[in-house]
């Protein structure tokens, strides 16, 4: 939208950065910085048990956050001169339909009972 402008578009692409910047990128290393506390934090608990559940809780949130952030970052920091109307459209698919979709199914496969059903399922089908 901002090349149909008949402009100079320097300084909009150049806010446009910062801003990217602010909203996408400073949350995201917050959040793996607040990750790799809680990295340190799980790797010293001396039980195995205990150390499997916090990973566990861990990796399903951090599989949420990389399925949030991973597409927006793609979208916003490629390049313009490769940027296809087809790349945006399935981003865009991905970022608004795909990522709240999987939401509930990562955080329910980690309950025993889900885990169980769905074994149970997938063992009945494979034997068809």
């Amino acid at each position: 939208m901002i090349k149909l402008s008949c402009a100079d578009t320097a300084v909009n692409d150049a806010t446009l950065a910062v801003l990217v910047a602010f909203f996408v990128l400073i949350p995201l290393a917050l959040i793996l910085l607040s990750y790799g506390f809680i990295a340190r934090a799980v790797v010293r608990i001396q039980s195995s048990k205990g150390r499997r559940k916090a990973f566990g809780t861990c990796s399903s949130h951090l599989v949420v956050v990389s399925l949030f952030y991973l597409p927006a970052i793609y979208m916003y920091l490629q390049p313009p001169s490769s940027y296809s109307q087809e790349q945006g459209k399935f981003i865009s698919l991905f970022y608004s339909i795909i990522t709240p979709t999987l939401n509930p199914f990562i955080y329910t496969l980690r309950n025993k009972d889900v885990k169980g059903a769905l074994r149970r399922f997938l063992a009945r089908v494979c034997r068809l």
